[in-house]
Order: C-alpha cells, then sequence, then structure tokens
C-alpha cells in the first residue's frame, strides 16, 4: 500500500486547487474581498501579465497594502468599495471570482463581511460570469455574524438553479473552533 503523506486540503487550499485548474494566463479574475491580497496575488500569477484581476475591500488600509505589496503586477485593478458594487467596475465575463467571508486577521474583528452585501454581490458575479466558470467562496463563520453570514449564504447558493449553476460545499465536521467551510459555485455552460 501506498505511503500518504499530505493531508487533506484545507478549504483555502482547495478554492486555490479548484481556480487554478480553471483559470488561464489571459483571463479575468475578481478577487471581492482583497483582505491581505493572498488571493489577490494567486490569482495575478495564474492569469499573468496579458490577464487582468481586479479587486475590491472597503478598509482603505488593505487596499493601500496590497497596492504596496503587488506594485510590480500591472495586470492588478484594486478599488477601495464594497463588492456589492463590483459589476459598476467589471464589463467583461470573468472566469473565476474569490470570496473570502469574515474579517481581516490582524484588523478590526468588527469590520466584517455581511449577508446582504455578500449575495448582492454573488448575485451581480453570478451573472457576469462566464460559462464554466467558477466562484470561490470561504466562509469563517466563527466570528460574531458569521454563523448567520454562512447560513445566508448556503441558503441563497442552495436555490441557484440547477439548470444554471452546480453548488458544491467542502467541509471539514470533526474539527473543533468552527473551521472555514468551502461554497463553489460554477457556471453551466
Amino acid at each position: 500500500m501506498k505511503e500518504l503523506s499530505a493531508r487533506l486540503p484545507r478549504a483555502v487550499e482547495m478554492a486555490h486547487l479548484l481556480i487554478r485548474s480553471r483559470l488561464c494566463s489571459g483571463d479575468l479574475a475578481v478577487d471581492a474581498t482583497v483582505g491581505n491580497g493572498h488571493d489577490t496575488e494567486k490569482l495575478a500569477e495564474l492569469v499573468g501579465p496579458e490577464g487582468c484581476v481586479i479587486g475590491f475591500d472597503i478598509q482603505e488600509s488593505a487596499i493601500a497594502e496590497v497596492r504596496k505589496k503587488l506594485k510590480d503586477y500591472t495586470q492588478v485593478e484594486l478599488y477601495h468599495t464594497g463588492h456589492q458594487n463590483l459589476a459598476q467596475y467589471i464589463s467583461n465575463s470573468p472566469t473565476v471570482g474569490m470570496f473570502n467571508l469574515g474579517y481581516l486577521p490582524g484588523s478590526d474583528k468588527s469590520t466584517i463581511t455581511r449577508p446582504e452585501t455578500t449575495i448582492e454581490a454573488l448575485e451581480q458575479l453570478c451573472g457576469l460570469l462566464r460559462k464554466h466558470g467558477l466562484i470561490t467562496i470561504v466562509i469563517y463563520a466563527g466570528h460574531e455574524g458569521g454563523a448567520e453570514e454562512s447560513s445566508a449564504v448556503e441558503k441563497w447558493t442552495s436555490e441557484l438553479d440547477q439548470i444554471e449553476f452546480t453548488v458544491v460545499k467542502y467541509t471539514f465536521v470533526n474539527q473543533r473552533n468552527t473551521p472555514p467551510s468551502l461554497i463553489v459555485i460554477e457556471k453551466k455552460g
């Protein structure tokens, strides 16, 4: 029997694996919650200089820090606005979109994503997404307001028309401290 050394991927790692399988050089990608810029940078590497990453965050300090961090990535456009405004900034069909819900680690824990704006952003992105495109939603539910947002997002995604979309959920069921879960939306062809 072959000995396995790798562990199962965590929610963010699984999101990255799925995004990597779908995104190509020259594509358009959306980071709906820029935060510390890790996903933004990953997307920029995958789309290459011929592609484009459009990112959003409501925290001006996050946008400023990520601008500095990614100053050499000319394919990245960052906007200091809520993700519920993303349709105003996107004119083409993205291949992927990424969401990390909750709060920015190391910052004010009272500044969190909210179900109303998240669902509005998801509705817009689902309408813009190209065929066979993916939206990954990593949900951190262990903070105040997190369980409500998780429940609202799961309910909303479960009601998407199965003729147009496939939705899956990836979660660890035997972990303490409310581990993050991943919901993935695929737009059918």
